[in-house]
């Protein structure tokens, strides 16, 4: 028995020499302790966890060197090697804070996300289709957001004092060439793609990344939806034509197929208008798309291709009063051809890799009837793109693009068969660095740089923006940056020389989502310099030069709530501009007329259960548009009465696939001026005659069926937002 018992203590004392025993304190870089911290040697059951304040103690067989792991939530993963050797070891672990992007800070400078995938959204794709007065226009949607201006005789998108040219429009990365409809002056238009191909946008009113140029004010970039939900087939009877629309839907590929017609014609003879018609607007389009997705996304290897080719026509005859003159006035034809076609991929490649890009055209073809003038004008873009994105680590990654522009612009006059045009060829690139401190302090930085083989110039252009979050108190944003532009066709065609216009943009933006409420204000300036100026008419303008300057500067807020009132969301923004410019013939300074001074609106949505009904109301309202008066000394020097627009809209579901939109916009009949045209020449008395620039009729009422055809009987054209 004694001699068992020795053996016993003998072998005790063998297996606690050989046992190593390892102990420690796991903190974070303030020496604060880190609790619950798992402490273990990778590919054994070895392990322990950190106490309260941080210290743990592991006993291990393990002998040799092995590798130990702390792991604990909120921080990145440490290894060190140990030698377990049976002597005692001491640790310190000091872990970094690891980089969520669901927890890290975003840039919110300038931009506003309208994305189901984005933290920081302020509308999401559904709200653009269903806010009241926009009747299905992604523009007039983003047209009560702040920052922008109303110009209800244009219909496009003005930007904190910048002309509506100053905003580019990207689809899936790539640019669209002449994305808004062509019209005649003081007609409006819209957008010429539908809300419902896009998952999300992002559009910018300043500040924005270096991978957007030629653009002075504003970027919206427009993202098409990946994969369709299901296979169906959308219906739309409406008051002023109809389409259809056929999705077909695989695991991995999509194909959806589309064909529109509107004619304003029998609305217009039923309903009064103040624009004299000779024939109403007429336009048809048809569209087709292709997804196919392929790879293995759990392995970081997978990729999407995207193919979509759009084609319209449009066509419309007005009268227009001469101011001074009796008679119907200069009638005006137009009769518009366009394409658009991309191709885009995206793919992620493993080790951090991701690349996307492809290429782009658009042909938009305008013939004018100017009274016996008839002028034909071709504008035609290609755009090839590639990008490649580099994450070195959660906190690091680095984009790299290169783009090639080709612009082609001709004009010509049919009687006289007089002809110009130019082609210029543009190279881009841009680099982009995007850096996280911790999830509370991020900073980008990037450069942009290109090439003109018109304007035979080279340009690089910075950009630098930084967002620091409060935590629950929100969160704090800067932007800077320098901004290129060349002008517009009509006037490079004048003089093919000119090189571009040029932006500063400062932007301090504070931001903050809490319990469903949404709060953003933001101060802006925009230096502008090198601006257009000429003399005579925009028509037939002279001695062009870059010699124009001039500022944009104020402040937007915006206050979303969806929690206050149930079923119930609204929002409310205001705009601040003040903007002064020297461009195209003023003679000095002026306050541009698409430039009000005070912008605000209000949009509320309440869904009824009870009804099946989603009711609506917009309420866009502005201090009025400067206007010259040449029957008074100076420049812009007068200004419209306040603009104000209120719209409502009814949405019926009286069953899941039925729906029954009705909407009418400035239901009060309001007259909206825009400003005044005047006479070329004074009258006998010495006086210039005018003509106020308003809309097309008092209101505008649109009724709508929206039926889908689907195996899941709940499908409607709503569900794949």
């Amino acid at each position: 028995m004694k001699a068992f018992c020795t053996a016993l203590l003998l072998l005790y004392a063998f297996i606690s020499a050989a046992q190593t025993r390892v102990s420690g304190k796991v903190t974070d870089p303030k020496g604060r302790p880190v609790p619950g911290a798992n402490i273990f040697f990778k590919g054994s059951y070895d392990g322990t966890s950190s106490d309260e304040d941080g210290s743990f103690t592991l006993v291990t067989d393990l002998a040799g060197a092995q590798l130990l792991t702390v792991q604990a939530l909120g921080f990145e993963v440490r290894e060190t090697r140990v030698m377990c050797g049976g002597q005692p070891v001491v640790l310190t672990f000091i872990l970094t804070e690891s980089i969520s992007m669901l927890h890290a800070v975003t840039i919110t400078a300038g931009a506003m996300e309208a994305s189901d995938e984005k933290k920081s959204v302020v509308l999401k794709p559904l709200d653009i289709v269903t806010t009241s007065g926009a009747i299905g226009d992604i523009t007039a949607a983003l047209l009560t957001l702040p920052g922008t201006s109303t110009v209800g005789n244009d219909g496009r998108l003005f930007v904190r004092g910048g002309d509506a040219s100053e905003t580019a429009i990207y689809i899936d990365g790539l640019l669209a060439g002449n994305a808004f409809g062509s019209t005649i002056a003081n007609v409006p238009t819209r957008t010429r793609f539908s809300p419902n191909l896009f998952k999300g946008s992002y559009f910018s009113t300043g500040g924005y990344s270096a991978e957007y140029g030629q653009a002075l004010s504003s970027a919206l970039a427009l993202s098409t939806i990946d994969l369709p939900l299901r296979n169906q087939g959308d219906l739309s009877i409406m008051s002023v034509g109809g389409g259809y629309t056929h999705t077909l839907t695989g695991a991995r590929r999509a194909l959806t197929a589309s064909a529109n017609y509107y004619n304003l014609a029998p609305y217009q003879s039923v309903v009064r208008q103040h624009f004299d018609w000779e024939q109403s607007p007429v336009n048809w389009d048809s569209e087709i798309s292709f997804r196919q997705k392929w790879g293995n996304a759990s392995r970081s290897r997978a990729g999407i291709l995207k193919v979509y080719y759009h084609t319209e026509g449009n066509r419309m005859t007005i009268w227009q009063k001469i101011p001074g003159e009796e008679g119907r006035g200069d009638r005006t034809g137009m009769h518009n051809r366009y394409n658009y076609g991309n191709v885009s991929f995206r793919q992620t490649a493993g080790r951090g890799w991701t690349l996307y890009g492809g290429g782009a055209f658009s042909r938009n073809h305008d013939a004018y009837a100017l009274n016996d003038l008839k002028v034909r004008q071709v504008n035609q873009l290609g755009h090839a793109k590639l990008v490649t994105i580099k994450d070195f680590s959660p906190r690091l990654s680095i984009k790299n693009g290169l783009e090639g522009f080709i612009r082609a612009y001709s004009e010509r006059l049919v009687n006289e068969q007089r002809q110009r045009a130019y082609t210029d060829r543009q190279v881009h690139h841009f680099t982009e660095a995007t850096y996280y401190f911790s999830n509370h302090l991020v900073i980008a930085g990037g450069l942009r740089g290109g090439y003109s083989s018109l304007a035979r110039q080279y340009w690089l252009t910075p950009r630098l923006s930084l967002a620091y979050s409060l935590h629950e108190a929100g969160q704090l944003s800067l932007a800077a940056g320098a901004f290129r532009q060349l002008p517009e066709e009509k006037l490079r065609i004048a003089a093919t020389n000119l090189g571009n216009t040029a932006a500063r943009h400062y932007i301090l933006n504070y931001f903050l989502i809490k319990n469903s409420r949404t709060f953003r204000a933001e101060a802006f300036y925009k230096i502008y310099d090198k601006l257009v100026t000429f003399e005579g008419t925009s028509a037939a303008p002279q001695n062009l030069r870059l010699s124009g300057f001039g500022y944009a500067r104020g402040a937007d807020f915006f206050f979303r709530d969806k929690k206050t009132w149930k079923n119930t969301d609204y929002w409310v923004t205001y705009s601040y501009i003040d903007s002064k410019r020297r461009f195209a013939s003023y003679q000095s300074p002026v306050r541009p007329s698409f430039a009000p001074r005070h912008n605000g609106s209000v949009v509320v949505k309440r869904f009824v259960p009870r009804l099946k009904s989603q009711l609506g109301a917009s309420w866009s309202w502005n201090s009025g548009y400067p206007y010259s008066n040449p029957n008074l000394a100076g420049e812009m020097q007068q200004t419209t009465k306040a603009y104000s627009d209120l719209s409502l809209s009814w949405s019926y579901l009286p069953r899941p696939n039925v729906i029954v939109h009705l909407a009418c916009s400035n239901v009060l009949g309001r007259t909206n001026i825009f400003g005044y045209r005047y006479a070329a020449a004074p009258d006998t008395d010495g006086t210039y005659a005018s003509l106020p620039v308003g809309q097309g009729a008092s209101r505008f009422a649109f009724a709508a069926i929206f039926i889908t055809f689907s195996k899941d009987k709940n499908a409607n054209q709503l569900n794949n937002l």
